[in-house]
């Protein structure tokens, strides 16, 4: 496996393509059931199977179209916290998220990362907005969403459970 490429850094944060260690970082992340209770209706954690799988796809997505989630670390130490980048939604609309390992929680990971990649989409890329969504109970992610300037939209069902989504266009020049 080739070297990670650095894809943009906050004053705490790095955000790079995925490693030799990226299925059992994803694995560890995703098989937190707190992690998890929002991306599956039933709070099913991961197993190693769609640990690789989504993986995969994210390699695939930034092969292909320099958007993908990617392996979000600390900058002091290196430490993983977690993933956050970009997915093609319907059509070509990116779709922003992040998932921060639980241990992390609270210290203001997942707005910093956040904020940088919608100035990062905004300055290096030519799409006119991006989506985001969260799951409707959860008031955390929802917050960030918003902090970061992005408007609610509609009510949705992702993956069978009720999303509020949002949107946020490319700033006027």
């Amino acid at each position: 496996m080739s070297a990670p490429v650095i894809i943009l850094e906050t004053e705490r944060l790095r955000l790079s393509t995925w490693t030799e260690t990226a299925v059992d970082e994803v694995l560890a992340l995703h098989s937190d059931p707190d992690v998890s209770r929002f991306l599956d209706i039933k709070g099913r954690a991961y197993d190693r199977v769609k640990a690789e799988a989504r993986v995969a796809e994210w390699r695939r997505d930034f092969a292909e179209r320099g958007l993908g989630k990617q392996r979000l670390t600390r900058k002091a130490d290196g430490a993983f916290i977690g993933r956050a980048g970009f997915s093609i939604f319907v059509g070509d609309e990116p779709e922003i998220g992040y998932t921060i390992a639980r241990p992390h929680w609270g210290q203001g990971y997942a707005s910093e990362i956040a904020a940088a990649l919608l100035d990062w989409l905004f300055t290096t890329r030519s799409e006119p907005g991006a989506v985001g969504f969260a799951h409707v109970d959860n008031a955390a992610s929802r917050r960030i969403l918003e902090k970061i300037g992005m408007r609610p939209t509609h009510e949705g069902m992702i993956a069978d459970m009720p999303h509020q989504f949002y949107r946020k266009d490319r700033p006027s020049r």
